[in-house]
Order: C-alpha cells, then structure tokens, then sequence
C-alpha cells in the first residue's frame, strides 16, 4: 500500500487555530478528480440503476413554486450534500473552504499569527500561543479576549471568519486587540503573520527518569514531533527513559500516517492496521519498521471517551503487541477511515471508504476499546503541560504503576485494582 495514498481525519477536536479550524477526522487521499467528475449525473440507462424520477419533480416543483427563485447550484449543492450525510456521520460534502481548512491542518503548518481560540462564554479566547509564533513573542497570553482583528469587532458565532482574518501571506501585518484581566484598556498588537508550526506534541519529564507526551492530534508533522520531543526528555533524564507516559486523553484523530508513525515509534515489527473496504485502494495494511524509540521501556496510554480514530489506531496496536498498559476511560469508537476526493471547483468529497482493523483483528467501530485499567472520576487532559499536568491524578496514577512495575509486573498489577 502506497503510504501518500492515505491521510487520517479525525471525528472533532473543537478548537480553532489562528489560521485554520482543527476539526479533521478520517483518511486524505490526494486524488485526481474522476472524467466525470465535472459533469452533473445524468439519468440512468434502463437496467443499470434507479432513474432519478423523484429527484426531478423534487426540482422541478422547488424551481417552479417555490415562494422565491433559487439557484440551479443551490439546488445541486443541497441534494449532494443531502445524499453524502444521509450515509454516516463522518462522510461529507465539503465546500472549497472547508478543503482548504482540512489540508491547511493536516499539513500542521500554516501562515498566520499562531494562536489557538475557541469559543467560550459568549467571547473569543485565546486557548494558547503557539510556541515561536508572532502572537507569542508580542505577548499574547492565554485567556486573552479577542476583542477586534484589523478593527473589526469579533463575535465567537463567527468564529471562522476571524479565523480567515487572522490568515494572510508571510511578512503582511494584521492588528490584534484583545483584552485582559487586571488591564483597563485593550491591548494592541501590530502582528507580522509568518509561517507558524502547529505543535501537536507536548512533553515533560517525569520524577525518577520517565517521561510524559500529550498528543493532541495526528498531523504530518506529528512523528517528527515525537522524534524531538523523545529525544529531549531523554537529554532531559541524562540516561535512556525507564518509561513514558503517552496521553491521547481527548485526541480526536487526524492523519491516518502520523497515527501510525507515532506507534511504529515503539514496535518493532508486526502490524499495525489493517483496513478492508470495496475497491483495491480501500483495503491496505501498514506495519512497523524496526526500532523501538525507548528500547522497551514500559508505556502508559492514556485514553478516555474522547480518544478516537488515530488515537483508538496507537492504543489498539500497542496494546495488541503487549507493548503498552491503557488506562483510563473506553475509546470512542471510530473504526472507519474516510477518503477525501477532490471535485470541480476546489470542492471535495469525504466518503467513508474503509473499516479499520486493530492487528488482532479486531474492530472498533461504534464499540470502543476498553482500557486494562479503568480509572474512575478521569480529569480531561491537561490543556497546557506542566502547569496543570503534575496534578492530573491520572498522569500520576500511570507514574505510580511504571514505578512498580520497575519493582516487577505482579507489583504494577497489584497497584492498579
């Protein structure tokens, strides 16, 4: 299976990034658009499918009675749409914008001010800067309200249009009001977008030698993150880690590779997914390549309900190969990989075209992955690490267990029940 061919979404990771809406959760295939793809559908030949009878008097009644006209494209857009999210709830229609946001974040690069914002109570605010971005060496800071982009008042029910805002090419400026506490006036800052890397690893050592990595999606710069963030925890600990902590608490998905990139990082062979669908292209299997990045060192994997798609591909894998404890809460339950086609027009299509396996074989769709230990009253991930991570009861529960199983397996099992 050629690996440029598959590119995992996610189901929902409901945060905004200052150039793009994170929001991705299934498979990116970079395809050409079909022959026909330019040309509407026309009706059927008898014997080969249902004609489209109903469908045209639909029409036909909505472009003549209907109290106002409507537009031809209107009308088609409405019914492709209406087919595609009649079939599940991760296949779609998506418009030229939202293609453009999906690869913008799959990519895990974008040009922009760098700041994460999402909605809350009402205001737009900044959820983090992103490290190195010229929002964080102007001084925004997380909770900051953003009050106004280039003089235009914000409002969080259009979160996407401030999004789009805050986007432009490398070296142009944008003006950022927000608000803070304890500040009487808005603060101003003239921003000169640049190219801003997403980060979607965050590490911190832990006490003794181990280790802690949050992934908060799968994206393609993922691994490499990973890469990095192993091998300064590693610098950090001054000897090989005797552990880590892998939290996917929360992590919706993202790019299929990266999922299995992140647990090749650990295995040294074997399988890591297999997925089975309808044509030749929908059915493939990915396997480990040699070299386990913590050379066996035991791993805790943090999950709960919001850990899905890529997240449910690294915790089935890892757990199927007994090369990780998962705790926490069941997965999701998203066993299904999405391709986006392109269409006409810059639109795209993204069709459930697969069913995912874990290398047991088996599936998890709408069931979830049950975790080896169950940890009641689970906190969500820790939105920023280390401020809030040392007194995330589940980080220190997974410490506590690579501890003892250092003092032997029986131990580690014991500690948990």
């Amino acid at each position: 299976m050629t690996r440029a061919l598959h590119t995992a979404l996610a189901v929902s990771a409901g945060v905004l990034v200052g150039a793009g809406l994170t929001f991705v959760g299934g498979v990116l295939a970079d395809r050409e658009p079909a022959p026909s793809a330019a040309a509407p559908v026309r009706a059927a030949t008898a014997g080969s499918f249902t004609d489209h009878r109903l469908l045209d008097e639909v029409v036909a009644r909505v472009r003549r009675e209907y109290v106002e006209p409507v537009q031809d494209a209107k009308i088609e857009q409405a019914a492709v749409e209406g087919v595609v999210s009649s079939l599940d709830p991760h296949s779609a229609f998506l418009t030229a914008a939202e293609y453009d946001e999906m690869r913008v974040n799959t990519a895990g690069s974008y040009s922009g001010v760098g700041i994460e914002v999402s909605a809350q109570d009402g205001k737009v605010v900044v959820v983090a800067p992103i490290e190195g971005s010229p929002a964080a060496r102007a001084g925004v800071r997380s909770g900051d309200v953003v009050l106004a982009v280039d003089d235009q008042p914000v409002s969080p029910t259009r979160l996407n249009e401030t999004i789009d805002r805050m986007r432009g090419n490398v070296g142009s400026h944008v003006r950022l009001a927000v608000g803070r506490g304890g500040e009487p006036e808005p603060l101003v800052f003239d921003l000169e977008r640049s190219e801003v890397h997403v980060h979607t690893v965050r590490a911190e050592p832990l006490r003794g030698g181990y280790g802690y990595v949050r992934i908060t999606q799968f994206s393609d710069s993922t691994p490499a993150d990973l890469d990095q963030a192993l091998a300064e925890l590693t610098v950090s600990a001054s000897k090989p880690l005797r552990g880590l902590v892998l939290d996917l608490r929360g992590n919706p998905g993202g790019v299929l590779e990266s999922a299995v990139g992140v647990a090749d990082e650990f295995l040294d062979a074997g399988v890591i997914v297999r997925a089975d669908g309808r044509t030749p292209d929908s059915r493939f299997e990915m396997d480990a390549t040699a070299g386990d990045a913590l050379a066996g060192a035991p791993v805790v994997v943090l999950v709960d309900g919001g850990s899905a798609s890529g997240s449910e591909i690294v915790a089935g894998a890892l757990r199927d190969h007994g090369r990780a404890t998962l705790m926490g809460e069941r997965t999701f339950g998203k066993g299904s990989v999405q391709t986006v086609i392109p269409l006409r027009d810059g639109q795209a299509l993204k069709l459930t075209t697969s069913k995912y396996f874990t290398p047991s074989g088996a599936s998890i769709h709408e069931k979830g992955i049950e975790p080896d230990v169950v940890l009641a009253n689970l906190p969500k991930a820790p939105e920023v690490p280390p401020q809030t991570m040392m007194k995330d009861s589940a980080v220190q529960t997974a410490l506590q267990y690579l501890r003892d199983r250092g003092l032997g397996s029986q131990l580690a099992q014991a500690a948990t029940r």
